[in-house]
């Protein structure tokens, strides 16, 4: 049996051989997911603790991208209540969706039980309908209550985004009982910046600020103290329109009233800076005719079909610029076909790559994608290319061949769409990367890069390989 000092010594060279989590440009080090990887397949479950325990849950969220998706739910496995289910908030929509169906509801129900309300809706309206149900039904009656009520509002919304832990008093209780009652009572919120003031009918009537309930003397009366007009929320307002609102005001709390002023939840900063990144997420993808929840995680028929319908709008575009040139055909003197068709390659690849550029930037600005998952994402893009572009291949290539009355054509559009939409998402991803790489904000510098490219090989792929097949050298 090892005696004090080997334990602890054991303990010190556990601590020694953890890796860092992130590296010197605060990505999540390589070395860091190799080691638990390996200890997950090797089913070490100690090994998954030590590695894991001191990890902030916005890490392990993290890392929990960046493993390969079968090591995820093993790891919850081996961690088993050592888990911290907040880290799952902390995943891509994506990702969050791939671990819960691999988990049994008692476990998630488990898992939620110790969150905050608002993180314990994040996981809930994550699962369908069915699993949600279980899961709630396994939570005691006053948990389970309020989280279907939040549940209820509409999606989101304030109340979707509110944590129904909160501080209230009535107005007549002196600041000493409201400060022994804060001391006193075992389950208050973790976090609170502010005490509300309620009537018997938990009404909102004011709320007081804690650097002024502390200021206070203890005989203080707490509604000659409160603010009659404090901050507030209706449940059913729209997330974005309240953030708007706590910067337009500065605000780091604000409580969530119903229809009838009932005092129902309050709204935390760092909620509020959630949803303003996820708006800012959103307006980015959209200039590059990406939806708004699209995200690095999703699987590539996910992704494939969520960008077709954009690409398939720029074919149309594309196709009435190659109508405007094909009334001038009389002037053109050598296959006809090939400067009437020459837009629709080029146009097509350009907004192909810049789709994948606009995820990268986004990706790299907010640090969803680093060395630790690069050239997953790389394949990732690489494959939703080729998917795409043998599907406009075959659009493509009916029109053509139908347009031009000859099979030739249509195999020669379809070659260069392949090629070009490939090269395309190539472009697209590599290029931030090596900008960002090279320290170069990629945001403002892949647009030229990536444009360039896809012209290139959209001129070369579609003339060369229409030189060879109809011997025009």
């Amino acid at each position: 049996m090892p005696d004090v000092e080997d334990e602890t010594a054991l303990k010190a060279h556990d601590a020694a051989s953890v890796p860092p989590v992130r590296d010197e440009d605060e990505n999540i080090d390589q070395r860091f997911v190799t080691a638990l990887a390996t200890a997950i397949e090797a089913g070490d479950g100690e090994r998954v603790r030590a590695l894991t325990e001191d990890l902030h849950e916005a890490d392990f969220g993290d890392v929990l991208e960046a493993l390969e998706p079968e090591h995820r739910p093993r790891l919850i496995e081996l961690l088993g209540r050592d888990f911290d289910f907040t880290a799952l908030t902390e995943v891509d929509e994506a990702v969050r969706e791939e671990i819960l169906e691999e988990l049994e509801p008692a476990t998630v129900a488990e898992g939620v039980r110790d969150l905050d309300s608002d993180d314990a809706v994040t996981i809930l309206e994550s699962l369908d309908e069915e699993d949600q149900a279980e899961v709630l039904d396994q939570l005691p009656a006053i948990e389970r209550v309020a989280l279907q009520r939040s549940l209820d509002y509409p999606e989101d919304s304030a109340g979707r985004l509110m944590q129904t832990e909160f501080i209230a008093v009535p107005p007549f209780w002196t600041v000493g009982q409201t400060i022994d009652h804060m001391r006193e009572t075992p389950d208050l919120p973790e976090t609170f910046y502010e005490i509300f003031v309620v009537d018997p009918g938990v009404r909102l009537l004011g709320s007081v600020p804690l650097d002024r309930l502390l200021r206070s003397k203890r005989p203080v009366v707490v509604s000659q103290i409160m603010t009659d007009d404090p901050d507030r929320v209706e449940a059913t307002e729209p997330q974005e329109e309240v953030a708007r609102m706590f910067e337009r005001y500065n605000l780091v709390s604000a409580a969530v009233v119903d229809e009838g002023n009932r005092l129902v939840g309050t709204l935390m900063i760092d909620d509020i800076v959630d949803v303003i990144e996820e708006e800012a997420d959103a307006d980015i993808k959209a200039l590059g005719g990406v939806k708004p929840g699209e995200e690095i995680s999703d699987r590539v028929l996910d992704t494939a079909r969520s960008r077709f319908p954009w690409l398939f709008a720029n074919m149309l575009t594309a196709l009435i610029a190659s109508s405007v040139i094909r009334l001038f055909e009389g002037s053109i003197e050598k296959m006809v076909a090939l400067a009437i068709l020459m837009p629709i390659v080029a146009s097509m690849g350009g907004n192909a790559g810049t789709q994948t550029m606009t995820v990268a930037v986004r990706a790299l600005a907010t640090r969803d994608l680093g060395p630790a998952n690069a050239w997953r994402i790389v394949r990732r893009e690489l494959t939703v290319g080729v998917v795409n572009g043998v599907l406009f291949a075959v659009i493509l290539g009916l029109i053509a061949g139908t347009w031009f009355r000859t099979t030739d054509i249509a195999a020669v559009i379809g070659l260069a769409i392949v090629t070009v939409l490939t090269a395309a998402a190539l472009g697209g991803i590599l290029i931030p990367l090596a900008l960002d790489r090279l320290g170069v904000d990629p945001a403002v510098s892949s647009g030229p890069f990536v444009t360039t490219v896809t012209d290139i090989v959209g001129f070369f792929s579609f003339l060369g390989i229409a030189t060879l097949w109809f011997g025009l050298g």
